[in-house]
Formats: C-alpha cells, sequence, structure tokens
C-alpha cells in the first residue's frame, strides 16, 4: 500500500443504539475512525454482490489496518454513505480492503 494513493478521506460509522428519556431506543451512526483511503470502482466481475445495481454504486476502500471494522459498520466518503459487506485484511495487519455498495 503506497501512502500517495491514499488521497480520498473517509469517516469508519458504528451504528449504536440509545434509550430517550421515554424509553424509546434511538439509533444514530457514531464515528470510530477518521482517515485516508485508496478508492477503487469496483468491476461487475470483480464484485458480485450487486443484485441489479449498477456498478457505479460499487466501490473498493483500501486503508491502513484499523482493529474491529465489520460488515455492520459503514463508511462516510464526500457526503455519501457506503454499507460495508465485505472485509479482507492485506498482508498481517498492513490494510484492509473494503467492499462497499453505496446506500
Amino acid at each position: 500500500m503506497q501512502a500517495g494513493k491514499l488521497q480520498n478521506r473517509i469517516e469508519l460509522q458504528r451504528l449504536e443504539e440509545s434509550f430517550g428519556l421515554d424509553r424509546s431506543v434511538r439509533q444514530s451512526w457514531r464515528t470510530y475512525a477518521t482517515g485516508k483511503a485508496e478508492l477503487r470502482q469496483a468491476g461487475a466481475s470483480e464484485f458480485l454482490t450487486t443484485f441489479g445495481d449498477g456498478v457505479s454504486n460499487n466501490a473498493v476502500f483500501l486503508i491502513r489496518w484499523i482493529p474491529g471494522v465489520s460488515v455492520t459498520d459503514r463508511i462516510m466518503h464526500g457526503g455519501k454513505a457506503w454499507n460495508i459487506v465485505a472485509v479482507a485484511e492485506i498482508g498481517r495487519r498492513k490494510g484492509l480492503e473494503l467492499r462497499a455498495v453505496a446506500s
């Protein structure tokens, strides 16, 4: 992973539940990590989970390794939310490949 290719600012967010004063459950997204990523548009043969969506709604984000990233999290990039559908480790704790679909 080359530092010069990490040009896109992203936020990793996790859904949290809290209880209001009326004991209702409230869900909100909380940012738990920020950083830079290399953004690659995923091709049709590279990304088989599109279910009929256009290829422009799929992307692959390459980031430095962060512990605890999961498919229940999302990525915020350029004001757009991306749902993570797959997480793959690059090397041994060197980086992560996050495959995402625009929400």
